[in-house]
Order: structure tokens, then C-alpha cells, then sequence
């Protein structure tokens, strides 16, 4: 089986596209994109004995857009935003995952 990675990302709307190389799309709003980050100015980075410090509890990134990408190595994608916030490295598995958990959200 093929490792999945990206063919092709637009910016369309609010949207980041990706069309991956099993031929399925994914759409992510650019603002949940941003809420979603792991990066640890986000989630925060355990200590040696597992204690999460920093992080943060925003959730909402309203107006928050994508001003570009770039690839790292052949596993991840880093995003600029609109906000400054460019240190998250969303792993292809990850993107595809939150695909997954977006589309449930929008069906409840």
C-alpha cells in the first residue's frame, strides 16, 4: 500500500483543499485548521514527567486564514497564518484524521 501524501493544495474561499494520491479530497476551513494546530504554543509540551505547561484554551480563530504552506520531509505539511502562527507540523495521517472528526461535526 502507497504511504498517503498530497498531489495538490489550493486555497480556495476559506478553505485549504488537498487532493491526496488515492485520488480522495479533503476541505479544511481555515480557521478550524488553525484551532486544530499541534504545535506546542497550542497543546502545550509535557515535562519529563508527563505535566503538560503552556498551551492555550482558545479554541476560536475568527478571520484567521492561510497564507501559504511548505512541505517538510515527506510526512507533514507546515501552514502560515494570518496571525503569525506558522510552527505546527500537521503530519499527512493527522490531516486525514481531522478530516475525519470535521465531517462527523458536520453531520450533528
Amino acid at each position: 500500500m502507497m504511504p498517503i501524501k498530497p498531489e495538490r493544495i489550493d486555497l480556495i474561499g476559506d478553505q485549504v483543499a488537498i487532493k491526496w494520491n488515492d485520488g480522495s479530497e479533503d476541505f479544511f476551513p481555515m480557521e478550524r485548521l488553525r484551532a486544530a494546530s499541534p504545535s506546542a504554543e497550542n497543546t502545550g509540551e509535557p515535562d519529563l514527567f508527563g505535566r503538560m505547561h503552556g498551551g492555550t484554551d482558545q479554541t476560536d480563530f475568527p478571520g484567521v486564514t492561510v497564507l501559504g504552506w511548505t512541505p517538510v520531509g515527506s510526512y507533514a505539511i507546515r501552514f502560515d497564518f494570518s496571525d503569525g502562527h506558522k510552527t505546527g507540523l500537521y503530519s499527512f495521517q493527522y490531516l486525514k484524521r481531522l478530516s475525519e472528526r470535521l465531517q462527523e461535526l458536520e453531520k450533528e
